[in-house]
C-alpha cells in the first residue's frame, strides 16, 4: 500500500499516546513482543524501499531493470580473498573499501528483494550475499577487530548498510548470524558514542548514530538500544551558539566551522524523517517538543538555499568536488541539482510525520522546486533511490497540491556567513569566512582546490538560464584562483592549503551586515588565504543588481591582485557573444582584453555588467580542461573541457589602497546594461574606504553604509564599527536596520539626519531613541545578538 501517514492513521497507529512535539502520553505501553518489531522492521522497509509506485511505469522499470544488472554483475566479479570481497575494494588497509563493499550487498540484496529487477527472490544471488555478508563479518567488520582509518565508515557507513541489509534479509538469516551482525555494531557503535554530544557525534552525525542503533534494537529485538536512539536525538533538536547544529538566524553548521545546509543538512532531515517514521505509533514514540525546531527550520534554513531544485554549493562544504568518482561504476555526476534533489526527498520524508500544515506547505514547495528544475529533472536523477522517486512521483501525481512559486526576499546567516538574494527572475548567494567559518573545507583528499570560496565567491542563477553554471564540470574546469566575487592574491597554493576540517579561518571578525528581508548591505574584512592579501568589500543587494564595491585592497606576497567581477562557465561548445561598450568582442578562445573603466559589458545570454573602476578592467575567453580527480582524489580521471569568460579588476603586483567598484544586472538586455550605464544619477556612492562603505538609491528608498570603524558616510554617523541599512517606504514611515558583525560592541551610537516624526518601534537593544530634526539611536550590548539585525521602525518629519 502507498505509504503516508495521515493525522488520523497516525492516531490510531499511536494507540491514543503522545502525538510528535504533542501532549502528555498516555498509559505506559506493555514491554513489547516479537510482532512490535515485525512490525517496525515492516516500516522500516517500506521507508527503505518506497512503495505505492508501479513497477511497470517509468522510470521505475528501467530502474528496476539496471539494479538487476549491477546485482548481476557484482556477483560474476565477486572473487573473496583475506584482504578484499572484490578485487577493486581492497579493504585490508583502506575501511571506506570496507563500506563500499557493504553498500554493493546492499544494492545486490534490494535486487533480490525488489520486483521487477529480473532476480527478485534468485537463490544465486541470495547464496552471494550470505556469502559475502559471511565474508566480511570473518574478515573485518566484527567483534575485536581494532578499527582503522576513517572513523564514518565503522560507526555510520559500514554498519546502517549492515543493518538495512539485515532486515532486507531477515527472515534468510538465521538467528546465529544476526547475533554475530548485531555484536559487530555493537563492537564499533557502543552505548559511549552517544554518551557525549561532541566531537563527531554531533548534527548530522549524532542522527545518523542513532539511526545504527535503533536499527540495531529492532534487528535484535532490543528495546533499550530503540531508547537510547530516540533519547540521544535530543541534543540535535534545540539552537546552538555556536559549534555544528542549528542557530536561530537558520545557519546550519557542522565540523564546527563549515556551512553544511546541503548535504549534512539533507542527512539530517532525511535521517530524522526516517527515525520519526520508524519509531511512531510505538513504545519509543518521538515526543520531545524540541523536534519543533528543526521542522521550522524547514522554510527557515532550508528553503533560501534551494533553487529551481539545486541547492546552492555555498552550503554543501567539500561536497562541491565530488563530481563523478572513479570508483562509480555507473558514472553518475553529483552536482548541485543532485545534491538539491536529495534535500528535496528529505523533506518529503519529514514532511509524512509532520502536522497538516507543515505537510501541505512543505510539499506545495517541493513540487514548486521539482516543477522548475528544467535543467536536471528529479524524476531522471539516477542518485536518488527508488523510494524517494516514489514519492517524487506521488507528489507530482496529486493535483491537490499546487506548487508554491519561489520567494522574493534576501536573507542574511550570520552565524555561517553566508547570504541568499531571491528576486522575481533570479537568485544568488555569497559566501563568506571569519574566525567563525572556514575560507572552505578540505578533507579526506576532497575539494583540495577550494581555497577562495570564502573570498565572497558570488553565485547567481537565472529562473530559465544558467541553471546548469555550477554543475556543468565548474569546480574540476574552473580557474580556482578566480572563482566569481572574490579578491584574490594568485600566489600558488598547495592542495588543501590552509588545512583540513575548516582549518583555514581568517583572523578577521567584521563579517555580515544589515538587511531589511528584501534589500541588504553585506560585508567582509577580508584576510587571503595563504597571503598578506587584506580588503574592504561590500555587496548591495538590490531590485536588479548585486553593487559590489572594494576598498583597501593591498598584498605583499610579489603576485598580482585580482578582483574578480564574474567568471562564466559557457559548457563545452560555448560561444555567447560578449559585447563591450557598445563592440562585440571576438569569439575565439584564447582572446584577451583590457578596457578603460568606466565602462560595460554584456554577456549573451546571462545577463550585463556595469564597471565603474576605477583604472581599467580585462576580459578573457579560455577553454579550460580538468578532471574531477585534481580536485577530489577519488575523482575520475577523465578529461572535461569548459568554455569560460572572465571579467575582472588587475590591481597589479603587491597593491596598495586598491579599489573597484562595479554592478552586475543578471538577465539584462545589452541595452538595458547600456542605459544602466549611462545613467550614473540612478546611484550614488556615499563612501568606498577602508574606513566605510556605502551608497544610496534614491528610487528605492535605500541607503546602505558598512562602517569599519566609526565615522559619518552622507546622511549617517556610526561611532563604532556596524551595518546600517536603511529604507524608506511611500508611506511615509522607514526602517532603520542596524548591526554588529563583528560581535564586539557593548554599545553603539547611530544618527540618522533625516528629520523623523516618532519612533514607531525599537527593540530591546535599543536604550534610547531620539527623534526630531534627526534620528539618535543608542544600542546596548549588541554581542548578544550574534551578528543579527536591529530594526528600528520610524514615522518620518
Amino acid at each position: 500500500m502507498p505509504y503516508g501517514w495521515s493525522r488520523r492513521a497516525f492516531l490510531s497507529a499511536a494507540g491514543g499516546g503522545a502525538l510528535l512535539f504533542g501532549a502528555a502520553a498516555g498509559p505506559a505501553a506493555a514491554e513489547p513482543g516479537a510482532d512490535a518489531y515485525e512490525g517496525m522492521r515492516a516500516v522500516w522497509r517500506r521507508l527503505f524501499l518506497g512503495d505505492g509506485f508501479s513497477a511497470s511505469a517509468e522510470p521505475f522499470r528501467t530502474r528496476l531493470a539496471a539494479s538487476g544488472e549491477e546485482a548481476a554483475r557484482w556477483v560474476g566479479s565477486m572473487a573473496p580473498t583475506p584482504e578484499s570481497l572484490w578485487p577493486d575494494l581492497g579493504f585490508a588497509t583502506d575501511p571506506e573499501k570496507l563500506m563500499q563493499s557493504f553498500y554493493r550487498l546492499r544494492a545486490m540484496a534490494e535486487a533480490y528483494v525488489r520486483p521487477g529487477t529480473g532476480l527478485t527472490g534468485d537463490a544465486s544471488l541470495l547464496a552471494a550475499l550470505l556469502t559475502g555478508l559471511d565474508h566480511l563479518h570473518a574478515r573485518a567488520y566484527h567483534a575485536g577487530q581494532v578499527r582503522y582509518g576513517n572513523w564514518y565508515c565503522w560507526q555510520i557507513g559500514a554498519p546502517q548498510a549492515l543493518l538495512d541489509l539485515c532486515v532486507l534479509l531477515y527472515a534468510e538469516l538465521s538467528a546465529e548470524r544476526r547475533a554475530d551482525f548485531c555484536a559487530a555494531v555493537d563492537h564499533f557503535v557502543p552505548d559511549s558514542a552517544v554518551a557525549s554530544y561532541s566531537g563527531t557525534s554531533t548534527g548530522a552525525n549524532r542522527v545518523d548514530l542513532c539511526r545504527v542503533l535503533a536499527l540495531r534494537g529492532v534487528v535484535g529485538a532490543d528495546p533499550a538500544k530503540i531508547a537510547l536512539a530516540r533519547d540521544a536525538l535530543a541534543p540535535v533538536f534545540p539552537y546552538v551558539t555556536s559549534g555544528d547544529g542549528l542557530y536561530r538566524d537558520g545557519s546550519f553548521v557542522q565540523h564546527t566551522w563549515v556551512p553544511y545546509t546541503g548535504t549534512y543538512g539533507a542527512v539530517l532531515l532525511g535521517g530524522l524523517g526516517l527515525l520519526f517514521g520508524l519509531l511512531r505509533g510505538t513504545t519509543w514514540e518521538v515526543t520531545d517538543p524540541g523536534a519543533r525546531i528543526v521542522f521550522d527550520a524547514v522554510e527557515r534554513a532550508w528553503a533560501p538555499f534551494l533553487f529551481n531544485g539545486l541547492v546552492m554549493d555555498a552550503v554543501s562544504g567539500r561536497a562541491v568536488s565530488r563530481g563523478i568518482a572513479a570508483a562509480d561504476a555507473r558514472q553518475v555526476q553529483q552536482d548541485d541539482h543532485t545534491r538539491g534533489h536529495a534535500v528535496l526527498a528529505a523533506i518529503l520524508l519529514l514532511a509524512e510525520g509532520a502536522a497538516p500544515g507543515d505537510r501541505n506547505r512543505w510539499r506545495g514547495l517541493v513540487k514548486g522546486w521539482s516543477a522548475r528544475d528544467y535543467y536536471s529533472r528529479p524524476m531522471a536523477d539516477r542518485s536518488l533511490p527508488l523510494s524517494a522517486l516514489a514519492r517524487m512521483a506521488a507528489l507530482d501525481a496529486d493535483s491537490s497540491v499546487v506548487a508554491v512559486p519561489e520567494p522574493v526576499g534576501h536573507r542574511l546567516f550570520p552565524s555561517m556567513d553566508r547570504a541568499t538574494h531571491r528576486r522575481p527572475t533570479w537568485a544568488a548567494s555569497l559566501s563568506l569566512a571569519s574566525r567563525r567559518i572556514a575560507h572552505y573545507e578540505t578533507g579526506n583528499g576532497e575539494n583540495t582546490h577550494g581555497w577562495h570560496t570564502g573570498s565572497g565567491m558570488l553565485s547567481w542563477w537565472g529562473s530559465t538560464y544558467g541553471n546548469g553554471q555550477y554543475a556543468d564540470a565548474f569546480w574540476p574546469t574552473v580557474d580556482p584562483y578566480r572563482l566569481p566575487g572574490t579578491t584574490v592574491a594568485r600566489k600558488a597554493l598547495a592542495d588543501g592549503a590552509g588545512g583540513d576540517w575548516g582549518a583555514s579561518r581568517p583572523d578577521a571578525v567584521w563579517v555580515g551586515g544589515t538587511t531589511d528581508g528584501e534589500f541588504a548591505s553585506v560585508g567582509q574584512h577580508l584576510r587571503g588565504l595563504g597571503s598578506t592579501l587584506e580588503a574592504r568589500k561590500s555587496w548591495f543587494f538590490l531590485a536588479d543588481t548585486v553593487i559590489c564595491l572594494g576598498a583597501g585592497i593591498r598584498a605583499s606576497d610579489g603576485v598580482a591582485v585580482e578582483s574578480v567581477v564574474d567568471n562564466r562557465n559557457l559548457g563545452a561548445t560555448g560561444t555567447h557573444d560578449l559585447i563591450v561598450n557598445g563592440a562585440t568582442q571576438p569569439s575565439t578562445p584564447g582572446w584577451s582584453a583590457r578596457f578603460a573603466a568606466p565602462g560595460w559589458a554584456h554577456l549573451a545570454g546571462f545577463g550585463g555588467y556595469v564597471l565603474h573602476g576605477p583604472g581599467s578592467f580585462r576580459a578573457l575567453r579560455e577553454t579550460r580542461t580538468g578532471r574531477w580527480s585534481e580536485v577530489n582524489r577519488d575523482g575520475a580521471t577523465t578529461a572535461l573541457t569548459r568554455r569560460y569568460v572572465t571579467l575582472w579588476f588587475d590591481h597589479g603586483t603587491d597593491p596598495v589602497g586598491a579599489g573597484y567598484a562595479c554592478q552586475i544586472l543578471p538577465g539584462a538586455t545589452a541595452a538595458q546594461t547600456s542605459a544602466r550605464a549611462a545613467a550614473p544619477g540612478w546611484w550614488s556612492v556615499l563612501a568606498n574606504t577602508e574606513a566605510a562603505q556605502g551608497l544610496a538609491v534614491r528610487s528605492l528608498g535605500f541607503t546602505g553604509v558598512n562602517f569599519w570603524q566609526a565615522g559619518a558616510v552622507g546622511p549617517l554617523e556610526a561611532d563604532g564599527p556596524c551595518s546600517v541599512t536603511v529604507r524608506e517606504r511611500a508611506d511615509g514611515t522607514a526602517s532603520v536596520w542596524v548591526a554588529d558583525p563583528g560581535r564586539t560592541l557593548g554599545a553603539l551610537t547611530v544618527v540618522w539626519n533625516r528629520p523623523v516624526a516618532a519612533v514607531v518601534s525599537r527593540p530591546p537593544s535599543v536604550v534610547s531613541a531620539e527623534a526630531g530634526a534627526r534620528l539618535r539611536l543608542r544600542f546596548g550590548d549588541l554581542t548578544t545578538a550574534a551578528g543579527s539585525g536591529q530594526e528600528v521602525v520610524v514615522r518620518l518629519g
